[in-house]
């Protein structure tokens, strides 16, 4: 563990109270508070340049060295393995496998897509949360990579995800995990893609995904009222951002109708795998969440909705530095596992 990473860790486990004078004046928006903690992040981020002006290439550092500080904490008795998935032309996909101790092979699989907006992240993303995961849920949890924006426009990230889920769920004896139990999961727009899957099922004909576990998803990429009016310059999501994602993501502005883009456009929503939704409260993509959450509602899915209102977009990569956050994760992974325990 760096210095940098050793004197951030002492910062924040600062009382709450020191913590917010260090952030400046409380940040209050739709009459929610964000957690101390998260302002004085937002506070510190705010000194350099806006992400929706750097290079993919410089941001991508720039997440990497951010993550690193704060979210590099794997949880302990976790087995991990890396290896790779092949992506539908042969591609192989970096992928991290996530065994929980004491596993016999009967565990459920999930398989989960990292956020980034398509164009940012790998498996270290969200490297501690999978250990979370696996370890709470009692489930093998295979984090798989998919290729980025711009060098790979859509809808490459969509068939790598594709791919990735099927090799899985015909691999899953291989991978240690109960065939029968695969989950679909994912935060951002490691969510966005997971409900993709679900919608690609469908129209395939395909059986659904046990479970969608959908944290923070970006479902509507027309969307522009609710919170990406009010959340428009949260952190460290911002509408800006984006605006930077989609130029970078897709080949015209017209793609953003498309299903496999927004699949909240779809007009019909029955027979999708149960649901799993979380959002943040201060984040550009709460309305979206909340507003799949009741249009699967609507359609007969069985659908767990919740919002964490004192929480930012990303949350699932706070864990080590902000309480709220880690009790988020516990109460996810217990749900989760609930879930799929009662699908066994």
């Amino acid at each position: 563990m760096s210095l940098q990473s050793v004197m951030t860790r002492i910062i924040f486990s600062l009382p709450s109270g020191i913590i917010q004078s260090m952030a400046g004046p409380k940040v209050m928006a739709d009459g929610k508070t964000l957690d101390p903690r998260i302002a004085l992040m937002a506070s510190q981020a705010a000194k350099g340049p806006k992400m929706s002006t750097l290079s993919p290439e410089v941001a991508r550092a720039g997440m990497q060295a951010a993550f690193g500080m704060i979210d590099n904490k794997r949880r302990a008795g976790v087995a991990v393995k890396d290896l790779t998935v092949p992506a539908a032309d042969g591609t192989p996909l970096p992928a991290r496998l996530y065994t929980p101790a004491g596993a016999k092979g009967t565990e459920p699989l999930i398989v989960y897509f990292h956020q980034g907006g398509c164009v940012l992240g790998g498996v270290w993303t969200c490297d501690n949360w999978c250990s979370i995961l696996a370890d709470e849920a009692k489930a093998v949890v295979l984090n798989v990579d998919y290729r980025h924006a711009p060098e790979h426009k859509f809808p490459a990230s969509v068939d790598d995800v594709l791919a990735a889920y099927d090799w899985a769920r015909e691999n899953a004896k291989s991978l240690g995990a109960d065939g029968k139990r695969v989950a679909v999961g994912g935060d951002s727009a490691g969510g966005y893609l997971s409900a993709v899957i679900c919608q690609a099922a469908k129209k395939a004909g395909k059986p659904q995904p046990t479970l969608q576990l959908l944290i923070y998803p970006c479902t509507d990429w027309t969307a522009e009222g609710g919170t990406m009016v009010s959340m428009a310059n949260a952190y460290p999501l911002t509408k800006d951002m984006m605006d930077w994602f989609a130029g970078h993501y897709l080949n015209s502005d017209a793609e953003r109708t498309d299903w496999r883009v927004s699949p909240a456009l779809l007009p019909e929503h029955e027979g999708l795998a149960p649901a799993l939704i979380y959002t943040a409260g201060f984040d550009p993509l709460t309305s979206q969440g909340a507003a799949y959450a009741e249009l699967l509602r609507k359609n007969g899915v069985p659908v767990t909705y919740r919002c964490y209102e004192t929480l930012s977009h990303s949350f699932t990569a706070f864990s080590v530095v902000v309480p709220a956050a880690k009790k988020a994760l516990h109460e996810i992974a217990a749900e989760v596992k609930a879930k799929l325990d009662a699908a066994a």
